[in-house]
């Protein structure tokens, strides 16, 4: 199963005791669903989890159920409602007017509580919402055709603290979050902090990687550039001895050669605690550079 599968499925098993709640999920559903006009509602889901839960959402939200039912088998689910008495009654208790179009715009007055708001979004993200695997990306987002509501859905979202982004897709309007952190949240809030958390430790061992792959790549190149500098400093002594100018040095820098041509492997940090006494960092790099300038004159 997909971590967007496991979400719904922890989100679906959440109870269905409080109708307020109830009536919000099923209220989120309805507007991220396929089709919600005053002349039929649609449903089409993948989610086994979904499928179950959608025939009692129903019943405890509106004391109805739906004219069509999914046929044994079927990938694709379809629930459907297109008997007028039954679309009355759920517009009705939406607070719509049975002349307006239900998704002109959110009735916020059904959603004042947060654990109502928390289930409106729930509902919302089990009918037209997805997220992405977190070893892959980071994305979840909420999908419905209604640009008005998607807008006051935006909002909501805002005042919840929940920072979202919007955008167009195929006709429909895409509300969606790219932060894990801020993905976290709305799993947890919607009722699946077991997901949640699997976002985090996948975030955790994804940070822990990269820092380890960061450090050992940094390491290989300040290595190469240590060899790189052994390398020339070698060649500068070999230029000296072909030039026979090492018997005229100084017995600092004759010293230097000789550590140097023994210890072509270590770094300048620890080839200065070779010397006796040993010598800084900087006044060996000043000695090497020295051997460099005299080769090449």
């Amino acid at each position: 199963m997909s971590f967007s599968g496991e979400v719904k499925a922890e989100l679906c098993r959440g109870s269905l005791d409080s109708f307020c709640c109830a009536r919000a999920e099923a209220y989120g559903a309805l507007l991220c669903c396929n089709t919600f006009t005053p002349r039929e509602i649609r449903i089409i889901t993948e989610s086994d989890s979904f499928a179950q839960r959608l025939p009692r959402l129903m019943d405890r939200a509106f004391s109805l159920t739906f004219d069509r039912l999914p046929g044994l088998g079927e990938q694709k689910r379809i629930f459907q409602i297109t008997a007028g008495d039954k679309l009355r009654r759920i517009i009705d208790a939406l607070g719509y007017d049975p002349r307006q179009s239900p998704v002109l715009h959110v009735n916020f007055g059904l959603l004042e509580e947060e654990h109502c708001r928390a289930a409106f979004l729930r509902g919302a993200f089990l009918a037209g919402g997805s997220v992405t695997e977190p070893s892959k990306r980071y994305h979840l987002e909420l999908v419905t055709s209604h640009a008005q509501a998607s807008r006051e859905l935006l909002a909501l979202l805002g005042d919840m603290e929940q920072k979202a982004r919007m955008t167009a897709r195929g006709g429909c309007q895409v509300i969606y979050f790219k932060s894990s952190d801020q993905i976290e949240d709305l799993l947890t809030l919607m009722g699946a902090p077991v997901s949640a958390m699997e976002l985090m430790n996948t975030r955790l061992e994804k940070d822990l990687r990269n820092g380890v792959n960061r450090r050992v790549n940094c390491e290989a190149a300040n290595l190469d550039k240590a060899v790189d500098a052994a390398q020339e400093q070698l060649e500068a002594i070999r230029r000296l001895y072909e030039l026979e100018r090492v018997e005229g040095l100084s017995a600092p820098l004759k010293e230097t050669i000789i550590l140097r041509e023994t210890y072509p492997e270590l770094t300048l940090s620890e080839l200065a605690n070779e010397f006796e006494p040993p010598i800084t960092k900087s006044c060996l790099n000043h000695r090497l550079r020295k051997l460099i300038a005299l080769s090449r004159q």
